[in-house]
């Protein structure tokens, strides 16, 4: 059973409404939180997008399902159903109603520590040892969290949250309500050296890390400052836990960066693309805008706008299937040549 909100809880018949959705079986049924089909109770409301699940709904013990509209004719024990387009989607409509968030208190707490010259916004609020550094500039009602570290002369934007942990290199800028979770880094040095005199001699990176409005960073993500350019993360964009972003990275608007990514140096990813997980982006290459690059792909060139990449190293997602059906074939090809092979030789 999930653990469940303190909203008081809402009816199918609310339910139905807040998703535009279409209800039958009982309106009254009330539920106070959301699980899995699997693992859902009689206060649960859960949902089903796909008929692989089909066996989980006809034994959940969920009062309130949102159905597919090809599957809404399932057997099942609900008291409720709630029939709309993507039930998936309309949890969003629910979900702040069933777990609203908890009351924003502003305040600086004891034990933190902000230099004089530090110019904090109305109703911030710096949780205990966040310590924030000389001409930072902090935003109407941003939120520090404890141990963050805030250096000189950075500027959070209005409604932005640090995480616990979060650590801002001098310099670095946020926009207005992003949120950046525990253990990001951000403006941290590229991996920049020269190699002279028997050394790798590191190059002095003085460009700037500059995070857009709306972004949010997962779980110990790290975006280098740049070297002589800056370092961009675009409005809207969303990154995942541990991603790496390396100096004078550009990244767009509203792109999509799952866990585990790498972007190399001078990187240049356009508006709205999505790069899923554990893929890897050489240096100075362009991802074009609306580009989609599938999990563990290797980019090693640019990738036109609109197109869908896969494989190792990366191609056009069709060419890279047909390379890997053919490669699959091929012991079988040289089980059948060694045979021919033996065969000739007696």
């Amino acid at each position: 059973m999930a653990a469940h909100g303190h909203s008081g809880g809402l009816t199918a018949a609310e339910i139905a409404v807040a998703a535009g959705g279409v209800l039958t079986g009982d309106g009254g049924a009330r539920v106070e939180g959301v699980a899995a089909l699997n693992r859902a109770g009689p206060a649960d409301a859960s949902f089903l997008a796909h008929a692989r699940y089909a066996q989980d709904f006809a034994a959940t013990g969920a009062a309130v399902v949102l159905m597919a509209p090809d599957l809404k004719d399932l057997p099942g024990p609900p008291r409720a159903r709630v029939v709309v387009e993507k039930p998936y989607d309309a949890l969003l409509a629910i979900l702040p109603r069933l777990y609203p968030p908890r009351p924003f208190v502003p305040g600086r707490h004891p034990s933190s520590v902000i230099d004089p010259s530090a110019v904090l916004g109305r109703d911030v609020r710096v949780d205990p040892f966040a310590v924030i550094g000389a001409d930072a500039r902090i935003g109407d009602r941003a939120w520090i969290g404890a141990h963050a570290v805030v250096g000189e002369g950075t500027t959070i934007g209005d409604d932005s949250r640090l995480f616990p942990h979060v650590v801002l290199y001098p310099g670095t800028s946020v926009g207005a309500r992003s949120i950046l979770h525990a253990g990001v880094r951000g403006g941290s040095d590229g991996f920049g050296y020269a190699f002279g005199g028997g050394a790798h001699n590191k190059i002095p990176h003085v460009g700037r890390c500059i995070i857009g409005n709306d972004v949010e960073v997962g779980a110990n993500s790290t975006i280098d400052r740049g070297s002589i350019d800056d370092t961009v993360i675009g409005d809207g964009t969303k990154i995942d836990n541990l991603v790496h972003i390396a100096h004078n990275v550009k990244v767009g608007r509203l792109c999509l960066i799952m866990a585990q990514v790498g972007i190399a140096g001078s990187a240049h990813i356009e508006d709205g693309a999505v790069i899923a997980g554990q893929a890897g982006i050489a240096g100075h290459q362009t991802i074009g805008k609306g580009a989609r690059i599938a999990a563990q792909a290797g980019v090693f060139g640019g990738v036109p706008a609109g197109e869908t990449w896969s494989g190792y190293p990366a191609r056009p997602h069709r060419d890279a299937l047909r390379a890997q059906a053919a490669l699959f074939k091929l012991a079988g090809l040289m089980r059948k040549i060694g045979k021919l092979v033996d065969g000739d030789g007696k």
